[in-house]
């Protein structure tokens, strides 16, 4: 015999606050199922505020988890972190009931100059913050040998002093971490001189990281390879036709995919079919849209774009609350859809590399593909003409005769 659902859960005590916290998680797009649970959690936590002798304005994070925590001891097998939280005090703090999260606290003076260098790097040299996250991830060694009990000593620095941290720690790290740690360094040095931490610039006094430019051969895929990724999303499901739509911005524009992620609406022409790009270091540039890759993105807008997606972002998440998809997730869709066509282990950077090898094999120059994948020098495009044969052939010396 079929329990009639609503039996079977009970009721849900109907509030003011319920109410509206209900009608929130529909604009976002949660399902009925996920939304009563989530009243059912917003009810238990004013039970237990109640309990406590507390109001609601009360909630602070470390009672957010003490709430938890007792609903763990309770034997509680659902709901029980502090993550199945965050919709509710998303919804009570743009209430304005409870207090914004409360800031990390700055441990120490390494901490507070990093603070202030990613804010440097964030407004004053427009670098998005993943990317001055790993500079300061970078610095610390270097600063935490600048530490002492009497603080964190930068003004009496010299040139000495940078040259052994590079010389005694780079060694140690892999090129591509060798490399970026001496860029921020030098980057942090030239912060330092212009804040007035010190009198000179010290940025000539960082070593240079020994490493063979172009030493490798760009890795991209076949044109049969392509077509197995490709295939790999099912377009009659909301979630492939997504899929496609970003790999196929990948493959045929060459795109990064903070890119990708970071595509608003706003950024496609259709008139003039063209499309803009929010590329590195904050600059927009824009590049004419294929009618195959307009047509892609077209189908995605019309049939699998959620019409509650929050934001202007062209691509969101599958799964509610529908904001922006961020530029791991890009890259794990690529990886994903690889796994589904038995290719191995491929990232979205590689995609970048098949646009650009397939340009050569359209006859393309590089100083063209380096146009498209908007390189902002020469040298970083010269990479691919390892992969042009043709050219290749022509200036190749004839094998000696009689050599074995």
């Amino acid at each position: 015999m079929l329990i009639d659902q609503k039996k079977r859960r009970g009721k849900n005590p109907v509030t003011d606050l319920s109410k509206g916290f209900e009608e929130e998680l529909r604009r976002q797009g949660y399902r009925p199922g996920t939304i009563w649970k989530q009243r059912k959690l917003l009810n238990d936590l004013i039970g237990w505020l109640h309990g406590q002798e507390l109001a609601v304005g009360d909630l602070s994070v470390a009672q957010a988890d003490q709430f938890m925590a007792d609903r763990r001891a309770a034997g509680v097998r659902r709901l029980k972190t502090r993550k199945a939280l965050g919709p509710i005090l998303d919804h009570l703090r743009g209430l304005g009931l409870v207090p914004v999260a409360e800031a990390p606290a700055v441990d120490g003076p390494v901490a507070e100059v990093l603070n202030r260098y990613q804010q440097f790097l964030t407004a004053e040299r427009g670098l998005v913050s993943a990317t001055a996250l790993r500079y300061c991830d970078c610095l610390r060694p270097f600063l935490d040998r600048r530490l002492s009990a009497d603080g964190l000593d930068l003004a009496s620095l010299t040139a000495g002093d940078v040259t052994s941290f590079v010389v005694e720690f780079c060694p140690c790290l892999n090129g591509g971490v060798a490399k970026l740690t001496v860029t921020a360094l030098r980057s942090f040095l030239g912060f330092l001189h212009v804040q007035g931490v010190t009198e000179r610039a010290l940025v000539s006094a960082v070593p240079t990281v020994l490493r063979r430019r172009l030493a490798g051969l760009p890795k991209g895929l076949e044109p049969d390879q392509v077509r197995r990724l490709l295939a790999a999303c099912d377009a009659s499901t909301v979630v492939g036709d997504r899929d496609l739509a970003i790999l196929t911005l990948l493959i045929r524009l060459g795109l990064r995919r903070d890119e990708v992620a970071r595509l608003e609406l706003g950024d496609i022409d259709w008139r003039a079919g063209a499309i803009r790009l929010r590329g590195k270091g904050d600059c927009h540039e824009q590049l004419p849209l294929p009618p195959d890759v307009g047509r892609r993105l077209a189908d995605y807008l019309r049939h699998a774009r959620p019409a509650d997606a929050l934001g202007r972002t062209v691509f969101v998440r599958h799964f509610a609350p529908h904001h922006a998809l961020g530029a791991a997730r890009v890259s794990g869709i690529v990886a994903d859809a690889a796994k589904r066509a038995d290719l191995g282990r491929v990232h979205a950077h590689r995609l970048r590399h098949t646009a650009a090898t397939e340009l050569l094999r359209a006859g393309a120059s590089l100083p063209e593909i380096g146009q498209i994948l908007r390189h902002r020098r020469t040298e970083t495009t010269a990479i691919y003409a390892k992969v042009d044969e043709g050219t290749l052939r022509l200036i190749a010396r004839p094998w000696p005769e009689g050599a074995p």
